[in-house]
């Protein structure tokens, strides 16, 4: 059958003939493969074959996962037609990006939107007046492509048919603890659990509809391009979209998709932290020429926490030039808080959801839903008083205190402190040279979040002249006003940002070692070189697996890309010298070149090799355990010299 299968697409698909013989021998199992071969073909469009193979999978393999479905959503006709440039209208023309600039804060939970135009700053507001999208998707309706739209009733949020979470979901593989917790959400999470990307399902008329994070991520988007240009009167396709600082590359691609599928382009993906310190930056020069002062340096710590994630940055500004010092960052947020919260006050929770029943849906928004109220409560009170009624006549009402959600969430808080102190060292910054602490994001108001701030800056007075909710976006706002040239006779624009290397970036060597290339909180653009050499005698060919993390093994870190070097000359173990070149733009956009030398010869005897960066199937932890398996140390390197 997989002989048929691939005779198949090889004379038929030739492009995806290598990806399926690379899926069919990563495969762990026999359920795996079909799984794999079945994705296939929703890939490469040939749906009567998807059709026809469901059937044998689930009798044989018990695969429930529904690739007619799938297939459909993948094929199906974008809710929001985008006309191409070439289309583009001469009266539309004239109103192009270079007037205006769109800055997206795309968090977990709620999105915000602002506009650049005429020298400042506007956030845009929904069909219900409101600055504040819920970042949900509802799905309704039995049409292929499905009828989304935000949800507007509490019953339709918790009805199955309404995912969230997203930014959460996107970019990692089944077995990632993130995702395992994301399987407690009001909604169907799919997980094969071999390391391969999850596929997340609605319920739409009571059937189970399979989709992916970045499908669900791009229906959204679509929807609020829609509202962007209806409220703007015009096409827009440039933005800048926020993104937390623990996101992998691979996680960034699969944000670029999500936009690509929604007909709009990124100028920058930039870090949370650090669009809130472009606007830090663009304040004190407003400061600075309203006080007529010389603008010395101000150095500010920025601690975001929203829904999904945490941030930390360091950043010191003079004369609109932001340099970002330091960053750190970490998968811990709001939703750990809610999390933690509703197993403390309703223990039962944690295996409630199991059976996908439309009850056991409800019931589990029903304590979302009273979870997040008692939090929010807690901000502003020392104690409050849950009341929640479960149905079939169970009702929960007991006093709740503050000391209860700092208890149960005790470990979430310790991380927040040790980011901290962690950025801080790696800034090279002592608390007493800081100028400013700047809180920012959804969790800013818990006072928790505020008084561990507040203890390890030594009670230094928190920044107050900025939104701690609409910071971010109005920083990525104004870094698409500078990214696209726009001209601000106030001056407003003058302003730079210095971005730095979350994780460090390099390829493994010495075995299963990780060697950096280029390091942590390196400021971009960069260009970095090493030199490895061969560790077998006639040594004629070399795998370059390129990583990015901190930690100490390979295997630790992001699977980035990968090729093989052939045709080294033949030599002694140690002569050779393989260059590895990498550089980032100021976009942080990576490229890594690779090539072979000799002793004393300035030419390359083979031509430099660009590392292929991971498309839709790649950068997953099964591929590197794949080519630990084909190749092994056969193909090693030993690093032979640095070069800065």
């Amino acid at each position: 059958m997989l002989a048929t299968l691939s005779l198949y697409f090889f004379l038929y698909e030739p492009v995806r003939f290598p990806r399926l013989i690379r899926s069919v021998c990563l495969a762990f199992s026999l359920k795996s493969i079909v799984h794999h071969i079945l994705l296939l073909c929703c890939i490469a469009q040939r749906k009567r074959f998807v059709v026809r193979f469901r059937g044998l999978a689930k009798l044989v393999c018990g695969i429930e996962t529904d690739y007619v479905t799938m297939f459909e959503l993948w094929m199906a006709e974008p809710a929001y037609i985008v006309t191409s440039d070439s289309e583009t209208t001469g009266e539309e023309k004239s109103s192009t990006f270079s007037e205006i600039a769109i800055g997206i804060d795309l968090g977990t939970s709620q999105c915000r939107v602002a506009v650049w135009s005429g020298s400042r700053v506007e956030l845009l507001k929904n069909t219900r007046n409101e600055k504040i999208m819920k970042s949900y998707v509802t799905f309704k309706g039995d049409t292929s492509s499905g009828v989304f739209s935000q949800p507007s009733l509490e019953d339709e949020m918790f009805s199955g048919a309404t995912i969230f979470n997203m930014k959460r979901l996107i970019g990692r593989v089944d077995t990632d603890p993130v995702v395992q917790a994301c399987k407690n959400l009001p909604f169907l999470v799919q997980t094969m659990d071999i390391g391969v990307r999850p596929l997340i399902a609605a319920l739409v008329n009571n059937m189970w509809r399979s989709t992916t994070p970045e499908e669900v991520l791009a229906i959204f988007l679509v929807e609020l391009r829609a509202m962007i240009e209806n409220q703007l009167k015009r096409r827009i396709k440039n933005v800048v979209l926020t993104v937390p600082v623990s996101f992998s590359r691979f996680q960034l691609t699969r944000i670029q998709r999500a936009c690509a599928m929604a007909g709009l382009h990124i100028l920058r993906l930039m870090p949370e932290p650090t669009a809130v310190a472009l606007l830090y930056a663009q304040q004190q020069q407003q400061n600075c020429h309203e006080n007529m002062g010389s603008g010395s340096e101000k150095i500010a710590l920025i601690f975001n926490m929203g829904a999904g994630y945490c941030d930390v940055a360091v950043t010191a500004t003079a004369g609109g030039i932001s340099q970002i010092k330091a960053l750190a960052g970490s998968t811990i947020g709001g939703e750990d808080l809610l999390q933690n919260m509703m197993r403390h006050l309703f223990p039962e929770s944690e295996n409630l959801f199991q059976s996908h029943e439309v009850s056991e849906i409800k019931r589990m928004g029903l304590l979302r839903v009273a979870t997040q109220d008692v939090i929010h409560q807690l901000s502003s009170q020392s104690i409050v008083q849950l009341d929640v009624d479960l149905g079939d006549d169970v009702k929960i009402c007991k006093p709740v205190h503050r000391s209860e959600l700092e208890e149960a969430n005790k470990k979430v808080f310790q991380k927040c402190e040790s980011l901290i102190i962690q950025c801080l060292k790696d800034a090279k910054v002592e608390v007493q040279d800081l100028n400013d602490v700047i809180i920012v994001g959804g969790c800013s108001c818990i006072p928790r979040v505020k008084s561990l701030v507040a203890n390890i800056c030594k009670g230094k007075e928190l920044y107050k002249d900025m939104n701690p909710l609409e910071a971010a976006v109005c920083g990525a706002a104004v870094e698409g006003a500078v990214a696209s040239g726009i001209n601000d006779p106030l001056g407003n624009l003058d302003l730079l940002t210095i971005q730095i290397t979350p994780l460090a970036i390099g390829i493994r060597a010495d075995g299963n070692k990780f060697v950096p290339v280029i390091l942590k909180d390196t400021a971009m653009p960069a260009r970095k070189e090493v030199i490895f050499t061969t560790i077998h005698d006639n040594q004629t060919e070399a795998l370059i697996i390129v990583y990015e993390g901190e930690g100490e093994k390979a295997e630790e870190n992001q699977l980035l890309g990968y090729f093989k070097i052939t045709r080294i000359p033949v030599a002694p173990k140690g002569i050779p010298e393989i260059n590895v070149c990498m550089d980032i733009n100021a976009a942080n956009e990576l490229r890594v070149l690779a090539g072979v030398g000799m002793p004393g010869s300035y030419k390359h005897v083979i031509p430099a090799m660009e590392v292929r960066m991971p498309s839709v199937d790649d950068g997953h932890g099964w591929c590197a355990e794949a080519l630990n398996r084909s190749h092994g140390a056969t193909l090693d390197l030993v690093t032979l010299l640095k070069k800065a």
